[in-house]
């Protein structure tokens, strides 16, 4: 009868916040002493495992629980208990939900994989996108060229939380034997048509638990993350604001990895996990000449093969050893014969650092060293430095929420530790969400979606990489817990 008899405290409790329940709860309880030490006894192990301590302390100074010690305990029981139940439900119903949905989630991923499209120009997917969301009830807005951005929420008053997938593919012709490949020249080689099926169930998810959010959260359909511009365009059309957004989280599946499929990875709290990144064009222009008369020419050969060296002495010789920087050449072209010194050559090339500072550095060293081989050999040396994105960088508290909600929902043993996985714990690789963790408190989380024992042996930008359809429905619950929880650990 003891359980029963809780379970209807509880209950009665959430129902009816106000003093007549406490009267009539107080009276109940104090009809039994031996219910309440059981109760007290119960208390420490609720508070050890569910960690309510902060959120029980005002509470137990309020006006309503005054009269005596016992009546503030049992009153503090009650409310633990209320919150135990509440998060047990909450955790249960969407992850159950996730797994219901995951036909569809496997149905809208078949789909967008067949069809990739490039860069800012999404037609066909961000229309599909659209249709799915208001099948749902939900009324996207378009944002900049190919995003758009639908909000769930707002019943009750309290913060805004953005969650984002990115929706482009890759200029690679698919050699997958997949029935659902691609046959456009294209390819989502980077899972980006996992990421928006995931986001589409957790819009499905939370409009079904739309009442339980403690303010508001904003889903981010992006184009353009492989060419690092959706993220800045949509934030120059207003992603973050009306309504206001006060932080982020982003979701990216891994492939090829000596990890359990579905296993998540999160990475180390308050540091830059994803590099910045640049790129360069170096003109160099010279003075043409037969290749039998090299002393009437200005060789831009010769001065590319010195830029060459020059540049690799910026990360040997000027960067500590205990940063981390990347300065590579991709091109290096000139000439078209054997026996003829060009006019002119062309080097191109990136640069990626996790550090401002560091980015900056290396950039006025380039226009340096160019400008000064370039008088040694008497050529004009031109520098075009684009700006990429930054570093990706990663909140504490928000990171903190993350390795809860993954416990909560999944297991304690569900996630790992981006340094377990990768020395260092960061990635060399960049990502356009660093805007977007540059403007507002952000997180990310790593999902495994392919695991090298069980044949993805092939890593993301491959044109036979895979990824497992089973992890659809843990990322759709893993995006709508997160937004849930953040929501209502900061009201």
């Amino acid at each position: 009868m003891i359980i029963p008899s809780l379970i209807f405290i509880v209950d009665s409790f959430h129902k009816q916040f106000n003093q007549k329940s406490y009267i009539t709860i107080n009276m109940i309880f104090q009809s039994s002493r031996q219910l309440g030490n059981i109760v007290l006894k119960m208390s420490n192990n609720i508070l050890t495992s569910y960690g309510f301590e902060s959120t029980i302390k005002p509470f137990l100074k309020s006006p309503k629980i005054k009269g005596g010690k016992f009546h503030a305990v049992v009153a503090f029981i009650q409310f633990v208990l209320w919150e135990m139940f509440i998060v047990i439900e909450k955790t249960g119903d969407f992850l159950s939900m996730a797994n219901q949905l995951q036909e569809k989630l496997v149905m809208y991923r078949h789909h967008l994989h067949a069809i990739p499209e490039l860069d800012l120009s999404l037609p066909r997917t961000s229309a599909y996108v659209k249709e799915m969301l208001e099948t749902m009830g939900l009324k996207p807005t378009p944002v900049g060229e190919s995003g758009l951005m639908v909000t769930i929420g707002g019943q009750h008053a309290g913060k805004v939380i953005l969650i984002r997938a990115d929706m482009d593919g890759l200029p690679i012709q698919e050699e997958t034997e997949l029935s659902f490949a691609s046959l456009n020249g294209n390819m989502h080689a980077c899972g980006h048509d996992l990421h928006t099926s995931m986001l589409l169930g957790a819009a499905e998810i939370l409009k079904a638990h739309e009442g339980l959010l403690r303010g508001t959260v904003k889903l981010m359909f992006q184009p353009g993350e492989e060419t690092l511009q959706g993220a800045k365009m949509m934030l120059e059309h207003g992603i973050l604001e009306n309504p206001k957004v006060d932080a982020a989280m982003m979701l990216h599946v891994l492939t090829g990895m000596p990890i359990p499929a579905g296993q998540f990875v999160v990475p180390e709290a308050g540091e830059a996990i994803s590099a910045s990144s640049d790129w360069f064009e170096l003109i160099i222009r010279g003075r043409g000449a037969h290749g039998a008369m090299p002393s009437a020419a200005v060789d831009p050969l010769n001065v590319a093969a010195h830029l060459h060296l020059a540049l690799q002495g910026i990360i040997s010789r000027e960067v500590s050893p205990m940063e981390s920087a990347v300065l590579t050449i991709g091109v290096m072209e000139g000439g078209t014969t054997n026996n003829v010194i060009p006019d002119t050559a062309r080097m191109k090339g990136s640069v990626r650092t996790f550090d401002a500072v560091l980015r900056d550095t290396i950039e006025t060293r380039i226009h340096e060293i160019s400008a000064g081989i370039g008088d040694i050999f008497h050529a004009k040396v031109d520098v075009i430095y684009t700006r990429g994105c930054p570093e990706v960088k990663i909140d504490p508290e928000l990171n903190r929420q993350m390795r809860t909600t993954l416990g909560n929902t999944f297991g304690a043993s569900s996630c790992s530790g981006l340094a377990q996985l990768i020395p260092g714990g960061k990635l060399m690789g960049s990502e356009d969400f660093s805007f977007v963790s540059q403007a507002v408190p952000s997180t990310s989380v790593f999902l495994n979606a392919g695991n090298t024992g069980e044949g993805y042996g092939y890593p993301m930008h491959h044109p036979k990489t895979m990824f497992s359809d089973e992890v659809l429905h843990r990322g759709a619950a893993a995006y709508a817990a997160f937004a849930r929880d953040w929501l209502e650990s900061n009201r």
